[in-house]
């Protein structure tokens, strides 16, 4: 018989009873042990990471919640026989998943047999649905944001730190590294301390305690200004209301617990740097006097935040920080917050700082769209609105120096990226079911993230190329690729190249994906002894022929060399080892006989193909020679596209590129030209090597053009 799902008031009671009980403390720690702590050997690696995918972990939000509840009354840190601890263990595993299941309940509920025949149903923009998601979204971001972002966020506001709470931003974040530090230190020591003791003598609480002293020693600041860090985020709350999920829980602002003997203590400081990043805004905000210079900090950070990542990727010069629109007449149409102009490609970033209210994680549907319609849908619409007016060249673009902006408005795509400055639960969860958007051939889908995921973007995809092919993707396929993090989606692409083939309606995409991208930032972000680029994408061509070609292409900044680009990235990894043969293959060929030499490669999945020429003839007869190979090509391929570069033998290095992209049609002359073309095999399914290449004389300026057109080719190709 199914067991009946009990109401999710009635476990929360039974939850905080148990949490009540004499030394529950002890099962924290241990809970926190087993489920926030990585295991590994003297080098981190991905099967360590996948630790922390478990299902039957406790995530933070979970162990938070056990410490909220443990929290309302005195603590008592008495240590219990190892049995009862046990059965503490047991029973919170058990009652937590209970949680879960009745938190979901009325989501099911609604899923019956009268609503599903309404073709407009949609539960999951019911708030009761959404409060799961936004509840056990709490992993989003990794530690170091946090911690290192709190720096950035506040530094404006570093006088009033120092008149009103006594320390300075940096030697907070000294304070609070020092604490983790710390505690690695004990947990590792305490772990060493289970091998050694007997059963009955395992403590692990002392690994999350710690004194003013030692922190202050650690960090190397003094005690009174460690004290006033540590005591910042010390609750003062004696008793407090904290009887259902959807109560504020005073843990998760103010973390540290003080305990008698001078001593503290601290379950997870992964919730101390989330406080120091968050809990400032309310301290900030309670100044009255200096509340509206705290508010214009914030939108300040979000933007200034956004600028200095982008500029990592894409250069000083081309990204540009709140550019104003104007009408011929100086008339104000628009603003936009942070605009990127790559090639013929477009970001237009719009920023936000807004904040989650707690009436929408509790399910208030009013208030969830509410939020979400300050926080997102206010900042498409302006990114929209500024995507259609750059198009327009009749509209001026004004920076805040007051200069005009000139460049060229011919552009292909225009990415509207809308960006909060804090983590926002289920983010793309809710842009899934509320963001109403527009999309014109130039104008993409919108892509909706925090400064943390940007962060990691700009930080593992640090060339124009790489970005713009991800984001390229990421906006085509929209909703077809689901996950409960966008940071996952992103792992999988690092990993595999994010790809859908045509039968394909929707992947769905399990968090242990992220793993490698875990590791990565760990390893550059903490200093961990492991990879510090995921395998995949970034590591899989280093050193090959296809590899120098994605370089140049970053170099050169050209549509339709740009273009070329996307095409590379998207090609399987069957494709690009063929790629670096045939290139590898006719350089070879050239440094020995020093004739021209050229190979082609066909895609039949992309309607395209792409002729790579090798010579060192001057572009006044090496470019309409490509470009009349190129359209011969095409059209043999029957293609809509088709690509061509040349490459100088000597230096391995792009001279120019060809992009013809027409529709295909049927012309009697050009099936006369193609008729004796050698023909080429396709790439799809094919082992051996899957092109053409061809020895090439030079052609005089007498001689008959090679594209058959029958004229001298002085007077066709090369004229």
């Amino acid at each position: 018989m199914k067991k009946k799902i009990r109401e999710e008031s009635e476990v929360f009671s039974e939850l905080a009873e148990l949490c009540s009980s004499p030394g529950y403390v002890h099962a924290i720690a241990y809970l926190c042990f087993r489920d926030n702590t990585i295991k590994h050997g003297d080098s981190m690696t991905v099967k360590d990471v996948l630790q922390q995918f478990n299902p039957t972990r406790l995530i933070r939000t979970e162990i938070s919640t056990l410490i909220g509840l443990t929290c309302k009354n005195r603590l008592n840190t008495e240590l219990p026989y190892p049995d009862v601890i046990q059965n503490y263990i047991d029973r919170t595993d058990t009652l937590l998943d209970e949680l879960h299941q009745s938190m979901m309940a009325p989501a099911r509920i609604s899923f019956n047999p009268e609503n599903l025949e309404d073709l407009n149903f949609n539960p999951f923009k019911n708030g009761l649905f959404l409060r799961e998601p936004i509840f056990y979204s709490g992993e989003g971001v990794y530690q170091s944001q946090y911690r290192d972002f709190f720096k950035l966020k506040y530094q404006k506001d570093d006088s009033w730190f120092q008149e009103t709470k006594g320390f300075t931003i940096q030697q907070a974040t000294e304070v609070i590294a020092s604490i983790q530090s710390l505690q690695n230190v004990k947990i590792n020591y305490v772990a060493l301390s289970l091998v050694i003791n007997k059963l009955e003598q395992w403590d692990l609480l002392p690994a999350y305690k710690f004194t003013i002293a030692e922190v202050s020693k650690a960090a190397n600041i003094e005690t009174e200004i460690t004290y006033a860090v540590i005591e910042s985020f010390v609750s003062t709350t004696e008793s407090y209301n904290f009887n259902s999920l959807d109560d504020f829980n005073p843990k998760n602002a103010y973390p540290i617990i003080k305990l008698p003997d001078e001593e503290y203590l601290l379950f997870q400081n992964y919730d101390l740097v989330q406080a120091l990043y968050e809990t400032p805004f309310f301290w900030l905000n309670d100044d009255k006097k200096y509340r509206p210079t705290a508010m214009q900090h914030r939108g300040d950070f979000a933007e200034s935040f956004t600028t200095e990542r982008l500029k990592l990727v894409f250069g000083e010069e081309r990204v540009f920080l709140n550019i104003d629109i104007y009408t011929s007449k100086k008339n104000w149409a628009g603003e936009i917050d942070v605009l990127v102009v790559f090639a013929n490609r477009a970001i237009i970033l719009q920023a936000k700082s807004k904040k989650l209210t707690i009436a929408a994680r509790k399910g208030n549907n009013n208030k969830l769209q509410e939020d979400f319609q300050k926080a997102i849908q206010d900042s498409y619409d302006q990114a929209f609105l500024c995507s259609t007016l750059i198009l327009d060249s009749n509209y001026k673009l004004i920076d805040k120096s007051g200069n005009e902006l000139n460049i060229q408005r011919g552009f292909k795509e225009i990415y509207p990226f809308c960006v909060v400055s804090d983590h926002y639960p289920a983010l793309s969860f809710q842009a899934r079911q509320f963001l109403k958007f527009r999309e014109t051939e130039i104008i993409k889908s919108p892509f909706v993230m925090d400064v943390f995921l940007l962060d990691v973007m700009t930080e593992m995809l640090q060339s124009p190329l790489y970005f713009l092919s991800y984001i390229n993707r990421r906006t085509f396929y929209g909703d077809r690729f689901y996950s409960s993090h966008e940071l996952t989606i992103l792992s999988y692409h690092l990993s595999k190249n994010l790809w859908l083939d045509g039968e394909t309606s929707m992947m769905y995409l399990e968090d242990d994906i992220g793993a490698g991208l875990d590791l990565a930032m760990l390893t550059r972000r903490d200093g961990a002894p492991g990879l510090d680029t995921p395998k995949g994408i970034l590591t899989d061509y280093k050193g090959t022929v296809f590899n120098q070609l994605i370089k140049e292409i970053n170099n050169l900044d050209h549509p339709s060399i740009l273009d070329l680009g996307f095409l590379l990235l998207s090609l399987s990894g069957e494709t690009i080892q063929n790629l670096n043969k045939g290139f590898s293959y006719i350089l070879k060929l050239c440094s020995e006989d020093s004739h021209n030499h050229d190979f082609t490669l066909g895609f039949d999945d992309l309607n395209s193909g792409l002729t790579i020429h090798c010579n060192n003839d001057h572009p006044s007869i090496s470019m309409p020679r490509l470009n009349s190979h190129c359209e011969r090509r095409k059209y043999a391929q029957k293609a809509n596209s088709w690509f061509g570069i040349c490459i100088d033998p000597i230096f391995q290095k792009i001279k120019f590129g060809v992009n013809l992209n027409y529709e295909w049609v049927q012309s009697r002359k050009m099936d006369e030209i193609i008729s004796d073309m050698p023909k080429f095999q396709n790439l799809r399914g094919k082992n051996n090597l899957p092109f053409t290449t061809s020895n090439q004389k030079k052609i005089g300026r007498n001689d008959k053009c090679p594209c058959k057109s029958g004229k001298k080719y002085k007077n066709c190709c090369l004229s």
